[in-house]
């Protein structure tokens, strides 16, 4: 306030000093209107406090060293983020490091630490655990105790329960990612349309029920939680409401309705694994060959097809039967799987979008504002005033 303060008054003697010296009126003339008088007052005014604005904010700017801290490399939609926002960094000439947590919290920790250590000023962080309030919190205390601010990207660092928690208890802190119900809805209703559309084609022994496999990514994961749960209960309120039955688990000894990758990695391979150990039991010869495969995300949409590929299904060809297949992500693999008539759709997590949401807060710093200036253009969660939503969109590739 008091940088302000001198900023104004410095700005004030600079515009009053630009009027003076610019003023060729000669010394007779008559007196300017009351009104005009006024507004000349006002204008000036109002040059005083940009030229304020700017004094603060040159003054405050930050030489930035940014620690950016992945939860893991291996994630193909965050290699996506990555890939852009080392451009955005880039281009905007900041200096920055990248951290690959490995899946691993404690790694993720002890990276910040020595970070914090060797200077770095500004936190960016795709936290392991996801929707803890205890590991997020921890960051937030490291930020706090160094004063320095810290991002949150694409994974959610507080359950809905929790909301404002973490994210309000410091006043240098923000959270760029999505609305995690959101990619739930949106894939359960094209999912329900798109069953509606292909009934019989996909009904393949014929008894009127469609048999799905869910691949549900990390277990306890906020985002898996709701795409889990909202991708099926939505395409079973599409159905019911036409007079079709509810989905049905293809594994009635499952009563989770799902299968989860133990290492927490949404991967390929735990995908593939299971859908291998899937078709050896459940095919067409067997008549009860699972008909629709819903994935939490891309990267395991590959791996089940990867395995529907060997058994001849999902080939691209006309004469080949194709599993409808549905992720979440839109990475340029799944685009050309799309593409290829390999994988009917997914839902696209706008990878450029999030990385210039980062980039902006990124710059918000280095330019002395708030970590939060200048953003209502952007779609700000209207229970957390630090939290950026960045939109989903239906992709089929149409």
């Amino acid at each position: 306030m008091k940088k302000k303060v001198l900023a104004l008054m410095m700005a004030a003697a600079m515009v009053v000093g630009m009027t003076a010296c610019g003023s060729d009126a000669p010394a007779a003339a008559d007196p300017a209107p009351a009104e005009t008088t006024q507004d000349a007052e006002d204008q000036a005014a109002d040059e005083a406090e940009s030229v304020a604005d700017a004094v603060v904010d040159a003054a405050d700017a930050v030489d930035l060293n940014v620690g950016v801290f992945y939860y893991t490399y291996s994630d193909t939609y965050i290699t996506s983020v990555r890939t852009a926002l080392d451009a955005e960094l880039t281009a905007a000439g900041i200096t920055f490091q990248n951290y690959d947590g490995n899946s691993n919290q404690t790694t993720q920790n002890e990276q910040i630490d020595t970070a914090i250590v060797q200077g770095c000023n500004l936190l960016v962080v795709n936290i392991v655990t996801s929707g803890s309030v205890d590991a997020s919190q921890a960051i937030v205390d490291k930020a706090s105790a160094a004063d320095i601010p810290v991002i949150f990207f694409n994974r959610a660092v507080e359950t809905d329960d929790d909301e404002g928690t973490v994210l309000g208890s410091y006043d240098k802190c923000a959270f760029v990612g999505t609305d995690a119900p959101e990619a739930g809805h949106m894939q359960g209703q094209l999912i329900g349309e798109y069953l509606l559309e292909n009934y019989d084609a996909i009904d393949l022994n014929g008894d009127g029920v469609i048999s799905y496999a869910m691949m549900m990514g990390q277990l306890g994961n906020v985002e898996a939680i709701y795409r889990t749960q909202y991708s099926v209960e939505d395409a079973n309120a599409i159905l019911e409401e036409a007079g079709k039955p509810a989905l049905e688990y293809f594994d009635a000894s499952n009563s989770d309705c799902y299968q989860v990758d133990q290492d927490g990695n949404w991967s390929a391979t735990a995908a593939n694994n299971y859908m291998v150990t899937n078709l050896a039991q459940y095919s067409e010869e067997n008549g009860n060959m699972i008909e629709i495969v819903i994935c939490n995300n891309d990267g395991m949409a590959e791996g089940v097809i990867s395995a529907l590929n060997d058994k001849g299904y999902n080939l691209g060809t006309e004469d080949c039967t194709t599993i409808p297949v549905f992720g979440v992500d839109a990475t340029d693999a799944a685009k050309q799987l799309i593409a290829d008539g390999k994988m009917t759709g997914t839902i696209k997590q706008d990878a450029e979008g999030m990385a210039s949401g980062i980039a902006y807060l990124v710059k918000n710093v280095g330019a002395g504002k708030e970590v939060m200036a200048d953003t209502e253009d952007f779609n700000i969660s209207p229970n957390v005033a630090n939290k950026i939503y960045i939109p989903y969109a239906t992709y089929t590739g149409e």
